[in-house]
Formats: structure tokens, sequence, C-alpha cells
């Protein structure tokens, strides 16, 4: 009696059918559907940049404050959101601060004027509002001239070291979860040995923020002078990161870390401000900018290396609580689980912890 031929039709498709299961073609739809939500939004971010209300001072005498705080606040679409302070020294340490953007110092006995921007806190930003102070001067026959009172340091090519500084800590926090997942299975069996996951997460974190401040400041040069304060934000970066993507494998298993990808690279990089400041990102990106850790750390990085570490408090709560909520969520999955006897199977076989 003849068997069937390994070849023939039926076998095929039964042997295709057996290699290629319901669940490997959910997983690749899903990996189809990260790499065009990836090119979505990185274009979608970044394919016009355009200024919203970024925030500049004016100085100037009374009868003319006014009408230059309105003809600026009139411009259309709303590039600046002007507002008249008392004098140049008090326009400087709001830039100094971070509270504004630039400065326009108008000159009632000419037509010159002095735009005062930071470039530390942030090149692009810096080079809108210049673009649009410049032709509303030229609308109004006057002539402006920018000076940069917070510039970039040497190292520092176009503001772009602290952002590529955070996303190496950031991808580093959440490839460490994701590969102690990979090797001791994505959902620990009990609390306690999720606790240990999250323990294990501390020393790298340490580890992580130290190196990356290193290469930053000691072997580049690039942000000089704040290296311990860069060490806290980036262990704290780096901890936020791999306890949220501990939590998402806990509560989703291996496609949790899909879900990590979609929140910190293609949500959270475009969104961060590193090559285009939040004020010039469209609504979406520029309203989630300072909710994700990447936009917080960016922000926390560039206030702490150029406007004196002020404003940190909000962001650095940010990150923290990522931290937090990351971990809490990871031990009760884990815990919940664990009562009722349901761990979950290992991303690989027999690689349970």
């Amino acid at each position: 009696m003849s068997t069937p031929d390994e070849t023939s039709p039926q076998g095929f498709w039964a042997e295709l059918r057996d290699a290629v299961q319901l669940r490997t073609i959910l997983l690749i739809a899903g990996v189809l559907l990260l790499q065009l939500g990836f090119i979505l939004s990185y274009i979608g971010a970044f394919h016009a940049p355009k200024p919203h209300k970024i925030p500049v001072a004016v100085v100037a005498p009374a009868q003319v404050s006014q009408q230059t705080v309105a003809g600026l606040n009139g411009i259309a679409s709303s590039p600046v959101e002007a507002e008249p302070v008392a004098s140049r020294a008090a326009a400087e340490e709001r830039i100094r601060t971070g509270r504004a953007a630039a400065a326009l110092l108008v000159d009632p006995s000419g037509t010159e004027d002095t735009l005062l921007v930071a470039s530390g806190g942030g090149k692009a930003e810096a080079d809108a509002v210049t673009a649009v102070i410049t032709r509303a001067d030229a609308d109004q026959r006057r002539t402006v001239t920018a000076q940069d009172i917070v510039p970039l340091q040497s190292g520092d090519g176009r503001g772009l070291s602290g952002f590529y500084l955070v996303i190496g800590w950031i991808v580093g926090g959440y490839l460490v979860a994701a590969l102690l997942g990979v090797a001791a299975g994505a959902r620990p069996l009990t609390a306690r040995r999720a606790v240990f996951r999250l323990g294990a997460m501390v020393p790298y974190a340490i580890l992580s923020g130290l190196g990356g401040a290193l290469v930053a400041d000691s072997v580049l040069g690039a942000l000089t002078g704040h290296f311990l304060a860069l060490w806290g934000v980036g262990a704290l970066l780096v901890l936020s990161a791999a306890t949220v993507t501990m939590a998402f494998q806990s509560l989703f298993g291996v496609i949790g870390i899909g879900i990590t990808v979609l929140v910190f690279v293609i949500l959270g990089n475009p969104s961060a401000g590193g090559a285009y400041q939040p004020s010039l990102l469209p609504t979406f990106w520029r309203s989630i900018s300072g909710w994700l850790p990447n936009g917080a750390g960016t922000d926390t990085v560039r206030r702490v290396v150029y406007l004196g570490a002020e404003g940190i408090t909000g962001p650095l709560l940010v990150i923290g609580a990522y931290a937090v909520a990351g971990a809490l969520v990871a031990v009760l999955v884990s815990l919940l689980r664990a009562r009722r006897g349901t761990a979950g199977p290992a991303v690989t076989a027999g690689a349970t912890d």
C-alpha cells in the first residue's frame, strides 16, 4: 500500500499549515503594522515643521509694546506667543530659565531691533523664531539682529547630543528587559521572581547611566560640566524603560515587546523634541511629547545642560512615574497570575524562570 508523497499537494499544504500557523501570521501582521506606524509617525512628525506659539518676550516702551505684541500675536497660524516684559534683564532671565524662547528688544529711536535667542534651549526653535521675527520686522520696514545668549557647547552640533543620549539610554532599558524576557520567559512565574528581575534592572540602570554620562561628557566632550546630573537622569530613564517593558511583557507576553517599540520608538522618538522641538511639531506629536519618557528626558537633559536645571521637576516626575508604574504592574500581574495558576507560556520552549 503506497504512502502519501511529501511532495504531493496534500502533503505540501498540510506542512505549510503546520509551519505557518495563525499565531505566526498574526505576529507577522503585527510587525508590518509597527513598520508602517514607524514610517507614518516619523514622516508625519518631521515632513513639515511649523512654529506654534513659541514664547517671545517683548521689551519696548509702553506706547510701542502693546502694538508690537498685538502685531506678533496676530500673525496667521500663531507661530509665536508674545508677551511684554519690563526690561532686557527680565527678558534674559526668562530665556535662561526656559520660560521664553526669545526676546525682541525694540529700538524706539531707530529701525534696528535686537532678538535674543537661546540655541541651547533648542536650535530649530531658535532658527524658527528668528525667521518669524525677521519677516515681521521686514513688514514694518525694520531690521533685526539675532544674539545667541545661550549658545550650544562646542561639541554639541545642532544641539542633538542630548536627544541621542536619551534615546541610547531608553533603547538600552527596553532591550535588556526584552532580552531577559526572551531568555527566562516573558512572564515571571511568581511575583517574587518579578521582583528579582526588577531588582536586576537597578544596577544595570546605574551602570548604563554612568556609561552614557561618561561618553557624552568625558569621552566626546559633547555635554560637559553636568556629569553627576546626567548620570542620575540616565539611570532613571533606563529604569523607566526597563520596568515598562517588563510590565508590557507581563501583561501580553512576547507581544509586549512590540507594544514597547510602539511607545518608545514609534511614538516617543519623533515627539521627543530632538531634531525639532515640540513647538515645531504637528498637534498630535506636540501634545504627547512631555508625557513620554523620550520627550521628558530630552527636555530634562537640555534644561540641565543649558538652562540651569530650571523646570526639571515636572519632566523628572513623568519619568519616575513610568518607572514606578511599570514595576507595580509587573509585580501585580505576576502575583495575580500565580494565584490563578496560569503563568502563561514562555517565549521559548522551557524558558521559564
